[in-house]
């Protein structure tokens, strides 16, 4: 697996003909209407754990909205929640109250810290979402690259809610966007080390804990995607379907890692239908409207 890029390196080009960042760039192209965001919410003492809130304007206390926990890629080395506006304003405008949580990274830390952070993150969302609009019993994990891994460890290995004291059973469904989640043998020097914290290298793959039903998981990729390989996505989504535990899984064709994640960017959604694909994930799978309840 190589090192990842961030989603918005299509557009470094013209970044470099303005003199504008490339995230810049991108972000002064998404629209502020229709949502509003809370930004920089700790979930825990480091600078690191933090997190960003987009709540749409038809999400209220009497009609609270579905919630999607994001995570970012970036190798587990790189990246920032202030990078994905597009994807804020994305699902936020769709109807869901999204939340885009920032990790530790290595070389701060190593496996398994950062799906860790993705345990508390997640379980601070339904402990406090309701004051933001959000409906804590229909809750959906969320990552791209490293952060579908993280998303995908934390529905199909639950020692990581157990001992944060969360329920599995608070997962509607999980969304993995172009995903590593069986990548073994370790070969890049970086993720050698990363990972050597673990007691065996196959504590490392999602797919080593995949052995009974979950809540209902959605797979994406793109067939000319060399970043990560779609092989992770058709293995899990093969072993699920053994297991009986429900799986949709989608092969975009002519998309590539990064242009996955661009296709969910206002001005690229003809790249690909993911976007919808998502929203009828979710709208086939989240529990009917309770109000607050706590």
């Amino acid at each position: 697996m190589k090192k990842l890029k961030p989603a918005y390196w299509l557009i470094a080009c013209a970044a470099l003909l303005t003199g504008c960042s490339a995230v810049s760039l991108l972000n002064a192209s998404i629209p502020s209407d229709g949502y509003r965001i809370h930004k920089d919410i700790a979930y825990g003492n480091d600078a690191r754990q933090k997190l960003d809130i987009y709540i749409p304007d038809a999400a209220t206390p009497a009609n609270p909205s579905p919630v999607i926990v994001f995570y970012y890629g970036g190798s587990w080395q790189q990246g920032s929640k202030d990078d994905y506006l597009f994807l804020g304003e994305s699902f936020a405008t769709l109807g869901y109250v999204t939340v885009i949580a920032d990790y530790r990274l290595y070389p701060q830390v190593s496996f398994p810290t950062f799906i860790d952070d993705s345990a508390q993150a997640f379980g601070w969302v339904h402990k406090n979402i309701a004051n933001y609009n959000g409906d804590e019993n229909n809750l959906f994990l969320a990552g791209h690259s490293a952060g579908a891994y993280n998303a995908v460890m934390l529905a199909v290995n639950h020692d990581y809610f157990n001992r944060v004291n969360i329920k599995p059973s608070w997962v509607r469904g999980t969304i993995g966007i172009a995903g590593p989640y069986d990548f073994l043998p370790l070969t890049d020097p970086t993720l050698i080390k990363l990972f050597s914290t673990a007691a065996q290298e196959k504590d490392t793959q999602p797919i080593t804990f995949v052995n009974k039903k979950y809540a209902p998981i959605f797979l994406a990729t793109g067939d000319s995607d060399e970043e990560v390989l779609p092989r992770n996505s058709i293995i899990l989504d093969q072993r699920l379907k053994q297991l009986g535990s429900p799986v949709e899984s989608h092969i975009y064709t002519n998309i590539d890692h990064i242009n996955i994640m661009l296709s969910l960017a206002c001005r690229f959604r003809g790249k690909s239908t993911l976007r919808e694909d998502i929203r009828k994930f979710i709208e086939e799978n989240k529990a009917k409207p309770t109000g607050n309840v706590h």
